[in-house]
């Protein structure tokens, strides 16, 4: 097997990462009590990293311009790329020893870096980076047995999204998300599609990433991952056989596409997606992604509570950071680090310019006081975030080294399940053996 920068980098050995963390000691202050490093009275670069389309790299820039005027020794040096380039990227300049001061990092990737020493422990900043205005079911997302290695940038949650107007032409009333169960999606779900003589399919289909997965999961009392920080699959063989044997039973009956309809349709992106294109009634997204849909499919779109098998009566939802805030453990200047993400994620200012572009502020206080300023769709995500709250549960585990293979191991099985290759049981004993898999090889 060739070796990639990123697999050389996660090689690291215990002696290594204990480097890098001296080295690391050697930056600043790194006691909880302090109230943060010193700050430098001579010109500093940072080098802040993240990915995005053109519309995120215009308004990160005009963050660092605003941020630059008010410390003028400091200059903030940008580095991007899209999503599809960006985390070879990444590793490429760790193991070259140049990781950049700030980071843009994914919740699938932060244990990885973090269990390998790369990132810095945040709470070594002190009061220079306060967070007390994150709620601690959001900021235990960016947190490995007690420490912080990112701050939640943006907060979304797993919906299924409804489209009114095809439900009104077929006669069909919405549903009432306070109660449905998931046999009143799937009844509602086959009525669409029967109503309609199959020109609108009742749901797109679900089961290719790991967001539904993990709501499933939650419902029946389970995890993905252990909660005690080991690296082992937690999720049961009958939990995972029943998620794709509800799918499974749907699809036969008509609820969702035929399955090379949906295989298509995944690999085109959201603008061509059964929802999108007004082609299903319901369809399972993220709270963050009714802007774009509502845009390509010009009708009335809105989300809905995720069914429960008890009708509404567990606390399984959870609040899924967009991403997060994080730095480097060989950062030469933590004071200047602390300065800048106390902007991002702590400032009035920030907020005015990032608005939503980067999900629903994960800060209580940045939220309260930028949703006014929100466009209409952002402010009916903000309601629908709040309505969930009395629902959401504990953080889910954080992702162990190795876990980011989830969504291609996720995918895979569905896809297999769905054209019959293996039964929701074979889908299930293989989809463990697989994932723990992934998380011992990380762990090597």
């Amino acid at each position: 097997m060739r070796t990639t920068p990123a697999r050389r980098w996660l090689m690291f050995t215990a002696a290594g990462a204990a480097t890098v963390l001296a080295l690391t000691a050697c930056g600043g202050s790194s006691t909880p009590e302090s109230t943060g490093p010193t700050l430098s009275t001579e010109p500093v670069t940072l080098s802040f990293t993240w990915w995005g389309n053109d519309v995120r790299h215009e308004i990160t820039q005009q963050l660092i311009d605003a941020f630059e005027a008010e410390h003028e020794n400091i200059t903030i040096e940008p580095q991007f790329t899209d999503w599809a380039g960006y985390w070879d990227k990444l590793s490429t300049t760790v193991a070259a020893g140049d990781t950049p001061d700030i980071i843009q990092m994914d919740e699938k990737q932060l244990s990885t870096y973090a269990a390998n020493g790369v990132l810095l422990d945040l709470g070594s900043l002190g009061e220079a980076l306060p967070t007390g205005d994150f709620p601690d079911g959001t900021l235990g997302t960016g947190a490995l047995e007690g420490t912080q290695y990112g701050i939640p940038v943006g907060i979304n949650t797993y919906t299924i999204m409804a489209n009114l107007d095809l439900l009104e032409s077929l006669g069909i009333e919405a549903p009432d998300d306070e109660t449905w169960s998931w046999d009143d999606f799937a009844a509602l779900a086959e009525e669409v599609t029967t109503k309609s003589g199959g020109a609108t399919i009742g749901s797109q289909s679900w089961g290719f990433e790991d967001g539904g997965l993990n709501n499933w999961l939650r419902q029946q009392g389970e995890s993905l991952f252990a909660t005690d920080g080991s690296p082992e699959v937690a999720a049961t063989e009958d939990a995972l056989a029943g998620f794709w044997q509800f799918l499974l039973d749907t699809t036969e009956a008509g609820g969702t596409p035929d399955p090379s309809a949906t295989i298509e349709r995944e690999s085109a992106g959201l603008a061509e997606s059964f929802t999108a294109t007004n082609a299903s009634a319901f369809g399972p997204w993220w709270s963050n992604q009714v802007s774009a849909l509502r845009s390509a499919s010009g009708q009335n779109l809105v989300p809905l509570k995720v069914p429960t098998p008890d009708e509404g009566a567990d606390k399984a939802a959870y609040y899924k950071p967009s991403m997060f805030w994080s730095a480097s453990a060989k950062t030469e200047h933590p004071g200047e680090v602390a300065l800048f993400l106390d902007f991002l994620a702590n400032s009035e200012e920030a907020a005015d310019l990032l608005l939503a572009e980067r999900g629903v502020p994960a800060n209580d206080k940045i939220r309260e006081y930028i949703t006014p300023k929100l466009d209409e769709t952002n402010q009916e995500v903000v309601t629908f975030l709040d309505s969930i709250s009395e629902r959401v549960g504990d953080a889910p585990p954080a992702t162990p080294p190795g876990g980011g293979a989830i969504e291609t191991i996720v995918d895979q099985h569905t896809q297999q399940v769905l054209f019959g290759e293996l039964t929701p049981e074979e889908a299930a004993a293989s989809f463990i053996k697989e994932l723990q898999r992934a998380l011992d090889d990380a762990a090597i």
